[in-house]
């Protein structure tokens, strides 16, 4: 499998560490609000990552985190914590907005088909955790407390900015020119490990340290929780790109200080989801969820299949005409498969094994999810029988899990419901006798011998029963 490494710049061969098993970390939500359809976009294309490791017969463990404490509304350690900023705006206490809002998240992963990963850790139950890499890094000389609080050391590294080409005299402008500078910093990209009561006096929540009583920093967090479940190597760490500078920059300068190796060999990064005014954020005031989507008619998963038309690593403009069109392409490709008859013949094993390779050649290529969507319409060209174009389908679905198989199982049932309240009064023996006639004639035009089909047709039309094609299927009259 071919995969981008945001570390490298490049696509190479995904090895993981020991053949066979993945340890995959996943950045998790900061749990003060909703999260947004360009959130649910990232957490998305991470799962179809799971599910197509899995699926190509690796053992995956994936954590993510739940920052529910030290996240900051600014890139530069300035600003309000967003829990505290949450609760404020809710008038509730900060355990009741991070429960809240957690639930919320993991009924919006449910409603998109999105896993939820093996072990999720919320960063409140990780404070000795969170302390005792502080501590060591204190020992190592990369962190240093200033001003009450412990912040890391930039300038004790070779290469801080490891997702840019920066230069060593960029690290005096790290931050964004808008954020307030930090007069504590000896750099002004170092970034804070630890506050103490310094930052914040009404920080709701603060534990006892080494340094005086008071909160972590957000980026620890993940280093550690990661380190907890998976131990110091991972495989794969992945995030949306707007946190690769500064979150896992952080991330790789505490980590690899702290154990003195390399922590992670691949960074996979899934990109913006924008409108037309630009980039979706929670700041700006308004910003579209999950449940905006269903209040105004469109199945989540309508939406999970609009995210997989485009590359993870191309920035996806949302609007409502091109949520439509993924709508009306959805409802089309679930009506083909309710089409599909798969009550005789066995799997063609040799269409199988080509309509699956061209599946797995698009995943290949750097997870090319609108290549596998394209597989997918390509199994109905396939010169195969309904069955093997059905089971084809299901093995695409254990990657892509767009709802394809309920969805064409709910208008088959609908219309068998249907028909059974049409043909209420029909004696069954002559029920049975249509049925098996209208069957044989589909056969016969799906073959193109429509000479047999007319015949079939005109042998109804011979004793007063009328054949009406419509798009729901063939219906019938009986004069």
């Amino acid at each position: 499998m071919l995969l981008y490494n945001s570390l490298t710049r490049k696509r190479d061969e995904f090895i993981p560490r020991e053949a066979g098993k993945v340890s995959m970390y996943t950045c998790g939500p900061t749990v003060y609000h909703y999260a947004h359809i360009g959130n649910l976009r990232t957490y998305t294309m991470e799962d179809v990552l799971e599910k197509y490791l899995r699926y190509i017969g690796n053992d995956v463990t994936r954590v993510m985190n739940i920052t529910d404490v030290g996240h900051l509304s600014s890139d530069g350690d300035t600003g309000e914590d967003k829990m505290l900023k949450g609760a404020r705006r809710e008038n509730k206490t900060v355990l009741e907005i991070a429960k809240y809002y957690t639930d919320a998240f993991f009924a919006d992963c449910e409603k998109l088909h999105i896993k939820l990963p093996d072990v999720i850790e919320p960063a409140t139950n990780c404070i000795p955790e969170f302390i005792k890499m502080i501590e060591t890094l204190l020992e190592k000389g990369y962190a240093y407390e200033a001003g009450g609080n412990i912040y890391f050391d930039t300038s004790k590294l070779d290469k801080y900015y490891v997702f840019n080409d920066f230069n060593e005299e960029d690290l005096a402008v790290g931050v964004r020119d808008s954020v307030e500078e930090d007069g504590n910093k000896k750099n002004k990209a170092d970034f804070v490990l630890w506050f103490t009561k310094s930052k914040f006096e009404d920080q709701e929540l603060k534990w006892d340290s080494p340094w005086g009583i008071g909160y972590p920093g957000w980026h620890i967090e993940c280093s550690c929780i990661a380190s907890k479940h998976l131990g110091e190597y991972l495989d794969i760490h992945c995030g949306g790109i707007d946190n690769a500078f500064p979150h896992h920059t952080n991330e790789i300068a505490q980590s690899e200080a702290t154990y003195g190796h390399e922590w992670c060999n691949w960074w996979f990064h899934v990109h913006h989801l924008n409108t037309n005014s630009g980039k979706m954020s929670k700041s700006k005031g308004e910003f579209l969820t999950v449940s905006l989507l269903e209040e105004k008619g469109y199945d989540p998963l309508v939406y999970r299949f609009f995210c997989m038309q485009s590359h993870y690593r191309k920035n996806l403009v949302f609007s409502w005409e091109n949520l439509d069109n993924a709508k009306i392409a959805y409802e089309k490709l679930v009506s083909r498969i309710a089409d599909l008859n798969t009550a005789e013949g066995d799997i063609d094993e040799k269409a199988f094994a080509e309509g699956k390779k061209r599946f797995t050649d698009a995943l290949d290529n750097d997870l090319n999810t609108s290549l596998a969507v394209t597989a997918l319409y390509d199994v109905f060209k396939l010169k195969t029988n309904d069955k093997t174009k059905y089971e084809l389908i299901k093995s695409f679905e254990t990657v892509l899990d767009l709802g394809l198989l309920e969805a064409a199982e709910k208008i088959n049932e609908r219309k068998a419901k249907e028909a059974a309240e049409e043909n209420a009064g029909v004696d069954p023996e002559l029920l049975a006798y249509i049925n098996e006639k209208i069957e044989a004639r589909k056969a016969a035009k799906k073959a193109k011998n429509f000479a047999e089909a007319d015949a079939i047709r005109d042998e109804l039309l011979s004793k007063g029963i009328t054949l009406l094609d419509t798009r729901e299927g063939t219906k019938f009259t009986i004069a």
